[in-house]
């Protein structure tokens, strides 16, 4: 839903990642040091009840995510490995923020444990479906819930949990995301059948007899 702005996102991270570029930085840097520092906030901030500056951390962290792309690109550094790394811290992330929020769930919603854990099985099913789809050739970037906006949702839920909602908001957010992984995977499987079926021959025209 939000990877439209996919784009725009890279034209705002364009100056920044033209000085990390001058200052000698490198977009493996970067990658890493993002993914370390939403690990840490979400680890280390969730499961205290800091869910306000989990969030804003976490979100900040997320904002750069794309930054190490714009680097590769203006740099004229894009390697099929570093979209690997990429894309795997990109899971570690992930795994992070979920597992942050399920421990929060320990001792004060056994609820928010079970549909966090289950939000991160199912977001993982949806970049796994993609991903090997894929490996046979088959295009199935579709569906309704992407990776951002399964992050989105779920932070703004516990953003909004910590201004006093509770919660509540965490499982009405994490409800959604899990709901909108399941459909998301539905669309992806759908799609991979559809790729997977051999070209349909044009009909010839029948011929009439004179």
């Amino acid at each position: 839903m939000l990877s439209r702005f996919r784009t725009a996102y890279g034209l705002l991270l364009a100056p920044l990642a033209r000085l990390l570029l001058k200052a000698g930085a490198s977009p493996t840097a970067v990658t890493v040091a993002g993914t370390v520092a939403v690990v840490l906030s979400a680890l280390l901030l969730f499961p205290g009840d800091h869910l306000v500056a989990g969030s804003v951390a976490c979100g900040l962290f997320l904002l750069a995510d794309g930054l190490d792309g714009t680097m590769a690109r203006l740099g004229n550094r894009e390697t099929k490995f570093g979209a690997f790394l990429d894309s795997t811290l990109d899971r570690v992330a992930d795994g992070a923020i979920f597992v942050g929020l399920a421990a929060w769930g320990i001792g004060r919603s056994p609820l928010v444990s079970w549909l966090a854990m289950l939000s991160l099985v199912a977001g993982f099913i949806v970049s796994y479906a993609r991903a090997r789809a894929e490996a046979e050739g088959w295009n199935v970037s579709v569906g309704l819930f992407e990776r951002t906006d399964r992050l989105v949702v779920a932070l703004a839920a516990a953003l909004i949990a910590g201004f006093g909602a509770g919660e509540s908001a965490l499982v009405v957010g994490l409800a959604v995301v899990l709901a909108g992984s399941v459909v998301t995977t539905g669309q992806r499987i759908a799609a991979a059948r559809r790729a997977s079926l051999p070209p349909r021959e044009p009909e010839r025209p029948s011929s009439s007899l004179l």
